[in-house]
């Protein structure tokens, strides 16, 4: 079954079934399912047609997801939008993607009217807050509906990433896409309806949204939504929602467990943490074990291009295998590869390559970049690896030195070119470096043109209008110059030493 035709089922032998939870507001399947099935009617009403993109710039809610159904059961293609980023970054995702219809929180209003232009380009929107044209749409029983016919190819999502030429790309995945992701996670994590899944991290991204939203909710499991990570809420949701599977990157593990009311703390429910998006230290994953002993930690790893699911490290392994990503996940394929896309021997580090029924259609309106990353049915992910003797996959390096600041992926390229606007620099570099809590940061060297002054902050206040606040930089350093190869390359392993 898609996950259209699962929610519409679920909804049918387990009506009363509570399937998302999110401040105090408890909504059943069945409701759920009709309010899905409104906002379709209503899209329909309105003349959209199949594969139209449909803008959801929304924070974390029961809403997004009801967004997210709606459109996919209306025949129309949901495309999330990055809440933290600025309004030249949104207006470049609304102006490429040529979205029909917007769907926005009144919380986002200063920054749509950065943009006022584009927001007028859309040919209609609702809106959550304010006039609440959103819910009362979702309340209202006359809409009509039509059924659509929907088949494994059909784009029903767009996730837009950022790409290393420092715009982002479409990621167009396909309603078989999602509907094996949704099965592919459900058997690695055991998913059953009795799984309580909390989630605190951002709905807009792939992760949250199919590694745990629609894979839980396609088990016929209960969704358990906060709008934000904070450590104190985190934990006390844990325990008075009786949660079954806790998703963070390690950065929020290592601000959980410096959190005195974690020591102690009895979830007598909680069988599952999950983590992924960077590497877990070993003594983060042995000081939750240590914790809790009954409770198991699996490591997840993928990118959003394979929808995300690639390998996972099971509980098993979790201290024999520090800083591996696991073993290939049911339905897919794994290989490392030399730069002609053979198969490497054991322990050579290589370009990890993915084979699956998730791994997305392509690049929106980029046929280039997808020609690239879409060889003979794999998918490139950009990052290189090994395999042990044990057939476990081990991340080595991300061959577009891409930073991964708390889970939210910043790539260089995409800083630099923010750098280079700036008129009094002669050139610039930016890589990522450690950080106790985030895992990693952007740090930037900078060349001044000759008789030209700049301070740190000049440069970090001229980024802060272009950029999201996590693609920042932390630190500036200036330097004469940077060093490079015989080819002219910036050499950003010595940038990193230094």
């Amino acid at each position: 079954m898609y996950v259209t035709e699962k929610l519409a089922a679920i909804a049918l032998q387990q009506p009363d079934k509570i399937i998302t939870s999110f401040q105090g507001r408890d909504t059943s399947y069945s409701e759920f399912y009709e309010q899905a099935k409104r906002l379709a009617g209503y899209l329909q009403g309105k003349g959209y047609q199949k594969e139209d993109i449909i803008a959801v710039y929304l924070p974390n809610s029961d809403y997004f997801l009801v967004c997210y159904y709606a459109c996919q059961i209306g025949g129309f293609t949901v495309m999330p939008v990055n809440t933290k980023l600025t309004a030249t970054e949104v207006n470049y995702i609304f102006t490429h993607s040529e979205a029909k219809f917007l769907i926005y929180d009144v919380c986002f209003n200063p920054l749509l009217n950065e943009i006022q232009d584009t927001f007028e380009n859309f040919h209609d929107y609702l809106l959550v807050g304010g006039d609440d044209s959103l819910v009362a749409v979702l309340g209202d029983s006359s809409i009509k509906f039509k059924e659509v016919d929907v088949k494994d190819d059909d784009t029903t999502v767009v996730f837009y990433t950022s790409g290393t030429t420092g715009k982002p790309k479409g990621v167009m995945l396909t309603a078989g896409a999602v509907r094996a992701t949704a099965q592919i996670w459900g058997e690695s994590m055991s998913l059953t309806s009795s799984d309580r899944m909390q989630v605190v991290t951002p709905l807009f991204h792939c992760a949250a949204c199919h590694v745990f939203c629609i894979p839980v909710i396609y088990a016929g499991g209960t969704m358990v939504i906060e709008e934000a990570f904070s450590p104190e809420q985190a934990l006390k949701t844990m325990v008075q929602e009786e949660i079954t599977i806790f998703f963070g990157v390690p950065a929020m593990y290592s601000i959980l467990l410096n959190t005195p009311k974690m020591v102690g703390l009895e979830l007598p429910h909680l069988r599952l943490f999950t983590y992924g998006a960077a590497p877990m230290p070993y003594e983060l994953v042995r000081k939750v074990k240590e914790l809790y002993p009954d409770v198991q930690v699996q490591n997840l790893y993928g990118q959003t291009e394979n929808s995300p699911a690639a390998t996972s490290l099971k509980d098993h392994h979790a201290l024999e295998k520090v800083g591996s990503v696991g073993e290939p996940l049911p339905m897919t394929q794994v290989q490392v590869v030399d730069e002609f896309g053979d198969p490497l021997p054991i322990g050579q580090v290589g370009e990890i390559v993915v084979k699956g029924p998730q791994v997305m259609k392509g690049y929106l309106k980029n046929e280039e970049a997808t020609r690239q990353a879409l060889r003979n049915g794999w998918m490139y992910s950009g990052d290189l690896g090994r395999f042990d003797e044990d057939g476990l996959l081990y991340i080595v390096d991300r061959k577009k030195d891409m930073i991964i600041r708390g889970g939210e992926n910043v790539y260089p390229v995409e800083v630099e070119e923010v750098l280079y606007q700036i008129p009094e620099l002669l050139e610039a570099a930016v890589v990522g470096v450690p950080h106790q809590v985030l895992g990693e940061v952007p740090k930037a060297f900078a060349v001044l043109k000759e008789g030209k002054q700049l301070s740190e902050q000049d440069i970090i206040t001229f980024c802060s209008k272009k950029l999201a606040n996590y693609k920042l930089p932390v630190e500036v350093m200036f330097t004469d110059s940077l060093p490079r190869n015989a080819s002219g390359k910036v050499l950003k392993n010595l940038l990193r030493e230094a």
